[in-house]
């Protein structure tokens, strides 16, 4: 099979061709394109036929490439060149076309000759200080041309900030960067789930490791979590430009649909800052890893038996443990910057989705589907006036707080009844 080469047009030829081809896919007025194209329509009908036959390759002239019949061979202008500076310099171009017809016997015309020795930067003798005054300039012509055609050529070869991805060295500190990241995929089974997870930049450590059904604000805290209990406050998240991190609902005002607060209040409280990008290389770490889980995670959770998120969240722990032992360099001989853990109280109320909410006339308030009262510390029921408003707060381990008075939440029954609470 031979090669598909491409085929390319002057802009007038392209012109021709766009036309004709638009008259035959979808038909017109002949002598309309013949004025179009400024030719007859004789011309149009040839074109269509020529188009019909070859395509497009029709409308690239058939000279394209060659070189002229009384184009001199290049070895021949080289042996010119060469003789005058050699054997003939001092003559002048006149008496030079002379000596080779009589000496050498080559026969070129005059014009010839100096059109050869003048593209190869040769004056005559006799040329006159206005002619070698030209000749100067358009060598610096030349020479600017050339220059600026080498510097386009190394400037189309450098990539601008924005496009640029070049290759990262590893952050010198354990927790300084963490990337983060999520994948929905059929771990399990045929139905697909998303794996949250995290890793650090510097030592390649998974760091953290949750299924959820999508990539949701639940499935970044619980990674969040581990990573606060195992290891301690990092100081940098590296992820996607998600809703989860930046994003403000248009027209919104309830707070829980900007998750850019939720998770990022809780990064701001605890003093971790959040770098987002919308460039997979940017954070090439995460991406392998997420590449590597989907080759090796299913094949084990197979093996496991597990069909289920709880089953495999509950396996999670074992797998991340092998992986890193295996494939991460060992955190313990890089630096860290891991700041100490927060008390698991302050890591329950920091992990929080906060709603606001206002109080109904019978003191009570509707959150998902189902009806609230208040109660304080001591179990004490308080009665709250009619259109009060305030935060709900729903705490990492599904505690609900109202935000007037920090007093909790407890659920009622159809009846009107008092049910246990949320634990």
């Amino acid at each position: 099979m031979e090669p598909i080469t491409k085929i390319e047009l002057t802009e007038k030829e392209q012109h021709v061709y766009e036309t004709i081809k638009n008259l035959v896919d979808h038909g017109g007025n002949k002598k309309r394109v013949a004025l179009q194209l400024c030719c007859s329509v004789r011309s149009v009908e040839r074109h269509i036929i020529g188009y019909q036959k070859d395509g497009k390759a029709y409308f690239r002239h058939g000279n394209r490439g060659r070189q002229p019949a009384h184009t001199l061979e290049n070895e021949l202008t080289m042996k010119v060149v060469s003789l005058y500076q050699e054997k003939y310099s001092s003559a002048t171009f006149a008496h030079f076309t002379e000596l080779l017809a009589s000496k050498e016997k080559i026969f070129l015309s005059l014009s010839t000759v100096r059109n050869i020795l003048t593209r190869a930067g040769i004056l005559s003798p006799q040329a006159t200080r206005r002619t070698k005054r030209i000749f100067k300039a358009k060598l610096l012509d030349e020479a600017r041309v050339v220059k600026s055609k080498k510097k386009a050529r190394i400037q189309s070869r450098i990539l601008s900030v924005d496009d640029a991805h070049p290759r990262r060295p590893r952050c010198p500190n354990f927790g300084e960067m963490i990337q983060m990241d999520a994948s929905l995929h059929p771990w399990f089974g045929d139905v697909k789930s998303t794996l949250h997870i995290a890793i650090d930049d510097a030592s390649s450590t998974i760091v953290g490791a949750w299924f959820e059904e999508q990539e949701t604000l639940r499935g970044y805290y619980h990674v969040f979590y581990q990573i606060l209990t195992d290891y301690g406050i990092p100081h940098l998240f590296y992820t996607d430009r998600r809703s989860v991190f930046e994003y403000r609902k248009t027209g919104s005002s309830e707070v829980a649909d900007d998750a850019f607060t939720q998770f990022g209040y809780a990064c701001k409280h605890l003093g971790v800052h959040i770098k987002t990008t919308s460039v997979p290389q940017a954070k090439g770490r995460i991406e392998r890893l997420i590449s590597s889980m989907q080759t090796r995670l299913p094949i084990e959770l197979r093996l496991k038996g597990v069909t289920s998120i709880e089953q495999a969240n509950a396996f999670l722990p074992e797998f991340v443990s092998n992986y890193n032992r295996r494939f991460s360099i060992d955190y313990h001989s890089l630096p860290s910057v891991f700041e100490e853990s927060p008390t698991p109280e302050t890591i329950n109320l920091t992990l929080a989705v906060i709603y606001t909410r206002t109080v109904d006339g019978g003191s009570a308030i509707h959150l998902d589907n189902q009806f609230f009262r208040t109660i304080n510390r001591s179990g004490i029921h308080v009665s709250l006036r009619g259109g009060s408003k305030g935060l709900v707060i729903r705490t990492f381990n599904n505690d609900l707080f109202f935000s007037r008075a920090m007093l909790y939440l407890i659920a009622l029954s159809s009846s009107g009844t008092v049910v246990n609470p949320l634990t």
